[in-house]
């Protein structure tokens, strides 16, 4: 099954990702990153879709031609489950109708409180005493779609968000691998997108 990583950054949960022995067809970058010489350095082959060439961070950022880029980027070499792994950029609504419940996303809060950029942040804020991470099916609404797994993260006093962030990232690198797996197993499977968010659960009992 062709599978094809989403990044932006350093790549921390794309490593966790290729050392979990998870095939990675391709990984995508939306600008230049440490992620894609990691890539590199593992030997998976590497696209970057330069937003800079898109009307860059602002305004000006066609996201629509960008979103079209992508999907025939993806579409000529075959992919199937798309992991966003620190993916930075808002994609169409196009991407999410040709990849319907196959687009996978980690985010570090549990989700559905603390939607957003800052989600460890507005966790601290609020005085949680809790957060975690979660996986999640994604879809055009931001940090929504039905959740994989979740996996909670005790705040200790003292902490801040570098500190909380850094024990949020420990446990994706743990979980998002894990369910991934248990996707791929329900797609060979046969199983429609629309159950996955089911059996990746009844996977993780």
């Amino acid at each position: 099954m062709g599978i094809a990583v989403l990044v932006s950054g350093a790549g921390t949960v794309l490593e966790a990702i290729l050392d979990a022995s998870i095939a990675v067809d391709v990984v995508v970058a939306d600008r230049p990153c440490k992620a894609v010489s990691i890539a590199t350095g593992r030997g998976v082959d590497t696209v970057t879709i330069d937003r800079q060439e898109f009307g860059g961070f602002g305004p000006d950022f066609d996201r629509q031609d960008f979103t079209d880029e992508l999907v025939f980027d993806l579409g000529i070499r075959g992919i199937e489950l798309v992991c966003m792994a620190g993916f930075g950029t808002i994609l169409s609504a196009s991407f999410f109708g040709a990849y319907e419940g196959r687009v996978l996303n980690t985010h570090p809060s549990l989700l559905p409180a603390f939607r957003g950029w800052h989600p460890v942040r507005d966790t601290l804020t609020a005085g949680a005493t809790t957060t975690g991470c979660t996986v999640h099916v994604a879809t055009e609404q931001l940090d929504d779609g039905p959740i994989l797994r979740q996996v909670t993260v005790e705040i200790a006093p003292g902490d801040d968000e570098s500190s909380l962030h850094e024990r949020i990232k420990a446990a994706e690198r743990e979980l998002y691998p894990a369910t991934i797996q248990a996707v791929l197993e329900a797609l060979s499977r046969g199983e429609e997108p629309a159950s996955i968010a089911t059996i990746a659960r009844e996977a993780s009992q």
